[in-house]
């Protein structure tokens, strides 16, 4: 099997041949194949800039890769800011031999994810370090996107906003924990991780009166949700029962001891909406495949601010801390 070698990263023929041969035949543009120090790029009005490094284990998993992961990652977080993603740049760190066939598998991954938002990687960078230096393959994105909707922002939900979830919650995380420990729950147990800027681009489109959107990565929706409420200076008080809840996940949550509102999430999203427009903005997530359980969970008040309550369907009440430790490393 043919492997990467720390020749394709010195610099020479081998590092020409594997950035013509794989990188530029997958991610090929006008702008890349300049191959100049670096890209220039068109803009308009203002822009949103944003970062992240991956390094999920194991690096395939059941609905995606780290490949597909780190351009969602990337673009979502353009999307939560109401940017269109426009441009990325995607650096990779390759441990010495790793097999070429999967590398090549994740980048065309990469590809196909970013086709979804129409942005395009225009400038990257690639690292072979000795067997031992990373495990197998970490890949840095960072993305610039055009603001298309402005003053969407976690500092500034209201008292009577609704809080929409775009879907079940819960599965990436339980997905790779899944793949890790090589269990077999249900094969309907997959990754929701998915490119989210067509449902916000049809929020802006619909003119729904945002306040607050936010990917529910690291942490899951009771880190986004804490979040919220610290920085609006509001409470949200969620109703548990509306929470979406895939009955694989909670086999998952029950055997480990997790709550499904800790576990990571990669195509799942909470939107904070003016409560005149709650329901057309169920309506139009719906839309979307990957929105089909859109609903809402939840309503912002000031009867605890900076918490978040969570009412249970018997009628008691408590408060939905922030997650304490790590649950789960390298999931993302």
């Amino acid at each position: 099997m043919k492997q990467v070698q720390l020749s394709h990263g010195g610099g020479g023929e081998e590092t020409n041949k594997l950035i013509h041969d794989l990188f530029y035949r997958h991610f090929k543009n006008d702008i890349l194949i300049k191959a100049e120090d670096a890209a220039v790029l068109q803009t308009e009005g203002k822009i949103a800039f944003t970062t992240d490094s991956f390094t999920v284990s194991p690096l395939f998993f059941e609905g995606g890769d780290i490949g597909k992961l780190a351009v969602a990652g990337t673009v979502n977080d353009l999307a939560m800011m109401g940017a269109k993603p426009l441009y990325l740049s995607s650096a990779f760190m390759i441990e010495e031999g790793f097999p070429f066939e999967e590398l090549e598998r994740i980048v065309g991954s990469m590809a196909a994810e970013l086709e979804k938002s129409g942005a395009k990687i225009v400038c990257g960078d690639t690292k072979v370090v000795p067997r031992g230096s990373v495990d197998k393959l970490f890949i840095n994105t960072a993305g610039i996107g055009q603001i298309m909707r402005e003053g969407i922002s976690s500092q500034t939900i209201r008292e009577g906003d609704v809080i929409i979830a775009s879907r079940d919650i819960g599965r990436h995380g339980a997905t790779v924990l899944m793949a890790r420990e090589g269990l077999e729950v249900s094969a309907d147990l997959g990754s929701d991780c998915e490119t989210l800027w067509p449902a916000v681009e049809a929020l802006i489109d619909d003119k729904i009166s945002i306040s607050a959107l936010r990917d529910a990565t690291r942490g899951g929706l009771a880190a986004v949700l804490n979040e919220w409420a610290e920085n609006s200076g509001v409470c949200l008080e969620i109703e548990e029962s509306a929470i979406r809840v895939s009955d694989e996940v909670q086999g998952i949550c029950e055997m480990f001891g997790f709550e499904a509102t800790d576990l990571a999430n990669e195509g799942t999203f909470v939107a904070a909406v003016a409560p005149m427009h709650a329901a057309f903005a169920v309506s139009t997530l719906q839309r979307f495949g990957f929105c089909g359980e859109a609903a809402v969970i939840g309503r912002v008040t000031q009867q605890y601010p900076g918490k978040v309550v969570l009412h249970s369907a018997f009628g008691s009440r408590r408060f939905l801390d922030l997650p304490k430790g790590e649950l789960l490393p390298r999931i993302c």
